[in-house]
């Protein structure tokens, strides 16, 4: 029996607060789920690396153009004072979050959260580099040589190639993708161009290829908030320990049941092909990203022995303790019913947004002035920006006061996409202002299309009125 001093050695012995971090190599599977995922993948990554290079009548489709303020969104075009579509994205999002949790836990982590798309395509890759799994743990355990550094070599290469496109591609986004790969061509980045390309480059190559799991485990602060969505009513890949236990090997023939065994057979395929590397028959855990492919393998190994699939499979606590479901329940119903209203609102509010866009500015270097004929005098500074695209000249009128004489240098012809800003003249008989300031409204209407209208309210000033 150890003695009360050896105790007292033991603890003194520091302790780590983080297990030393060991590769995981996942093993290949296919099923059901893992083709949905990598459809989702193909799809995701798709849309990511094709739609810089689509083009929607003559510019690039998608295009956030900074310095122009311009954000180009295939046939629509956003202005910084669109912002507020930005926010009812945003809301979108967190609401299709919660709904998609509450409902099927961590659906976008398994099959849509970046991390894990780029993660499986560097995986690809080492596989297609090193081989499968037990060939990946051989080689990692092989001395180096001149195969193991040829090998390792080839892998990150790949690696770095796929994440400086990656990186090239994201800049894309932001800078005409044409003209940024003309600029790499020849040598003529800019800094910043420089700068965005290498850094996001950086940051796939070290977040899918080296950190992986650990992103997952203990920067992703959705692992953390994710059981404030969860209820026993949610869907969460479980592993039905009633049926399966107790667990252990068999033989095929053998009646395992006689054996007091359960359906189990201990195999550890479903550790094996984890991404994360937990045992999801030690319940639900945060670092489950329910990417499904513990459900496909274990399905597998059950039709292979013979025994009913769904060992470990979609399912709620409620099902487990033998409770009826209620997956349909009055939070999912909050969730769509908002959800759908905020996609609603969208779809009317930028369908119904106005194409173009006035600003009236008045001279305050003085408040009025009184011209040679008599005539009470405003001047204004018209500021007319043109979101549609297609170029527009615009007739302008004014209203608010009897007798009210506009002037100006010019037409007001806008490109599409452009910004105008043009000086008026605006003059009265001082017999018709009835006060000292007075209401007046622009209105602005396109001369091709008389739907594409905004009126805008100012002031006239005026002497004082006795």
């Amino acid at each position: 029996m150890a003695s009360s001093k050896d105790h007292a050695n033991e603890a003194e012995q520091p302790q780590s607060l983080y297990a030393k971090h060991e590769k995981i190599h996942p093993r290949i599977v296919l099923g059901f789920f893992t083709r949905l995922k990598v459809l989702s993948g193909l799809i995701l990554l798709g849309i990511y690396y094709i739609f810089p290079w689509l083009l929607w009548d003559g510019r690039q489709a998608v295009l956030f153009d900074l310095p122009a303020r311009k954000f180009h969104l295939f046939g629509l075009t956003f202005w910084p004072q669109d912002f507020i579509y930005l926010t009812l994205l945003l809301m979108v999002a967190a609401l299709v979050l919660f709904f998609f949790t509450s409902l099927a836990g961590r659906l976008w982590c398994g099959f849509a959260c970046p991390q894990t798309i780029w993660t499986d395509a560097f995986l690809w890759m080492e596989r297609l580099v090193e081989g499968d799994r037990p060939k990946q743990m051989k080689l990692d355990k092989a001395p180096l040589s001149f195969r193991k550094f040829r090998i390792k070599t080839t892998k990150h290469t790949l690696w770095i190639v796929f994440a400086l496109f990656t990186g090239f591609t994201f800049v894309g986004f932001f800078v005409p993708i044409r003209e940024l790969t003309q600029a790499v061509i020849t040598y003529n980045l800019s800094g910043w161009e420089t700068f965005w390309i290498f850094f996001y480059a950086f940051a796939t190559y070290g977040n899918a290829g080296w950190m992986r799991e650990q992103v997952c485990i203990y920067m992703c602060p959705y692992a953390r908030f994710q059981s404030a969505m969860f209820d026993n009513n949610t869907m969460t890949i479980a592993y039905d320990e009633k049926r399966g236990e107790p667990r252990g090997s068999r033989k095929r023939d053998t009646d395992y049941k006689a054996q007091g065994l359960g359906d189990c057979i201990n195999c550890t395929m479903c550790v094996q092909v984890c991404p994360t590397g937990i045992d999801i028959r030690e319940g639900l855990q945060y670092q489950c990203i329910s990417c499904s492919a513990c459900v496909d393998i274990c399905d597998d190994i059950m039709e292979k022995v013979g025994y009913p699939k769904g060992l470990v499979r979609y399912t709620t606590e409620n099902v487990l303790m033998g409770k009826p479901a209620h997956i349909f329940r009055p939070r999912i119903f909050i969730y769509g019913g908002i959800l759908l209203a905020v996609f609603i609102g969208i779809g009317v509010a930028v369908g119904n947004r106005s194409l173009v866009q006035l600003d009236v500015i008045r001279d305050r270097n003085s408040l009025f002035r009184e011209t040679h004929s008599g005539l009470i005098e405003n001047v204004y500074r018209l500021r007319v920006l043109n979101i549609d695209n297609q170029p527009h000249i615009y007739d302008v009128t004014v209203t608010g006061i009897e007798g009210l004489q506009l002037h100006k240098d010019r037409e007001i012809a806008v490109e599409r996409g452009g910004v105008m800003t043009l000086p008026v003249r605006l003059g009265v008989n001082p017999k018709q202002l009835k006060k000292r300031s007075n209401q007046i409204e622009f209105q602005l209407i396109a001369r091709e299309n008389s739907t594409i209208t905004i009126t805008e309210e100012a002031r006239f000033l005026g002497p004082f009125q006795q």
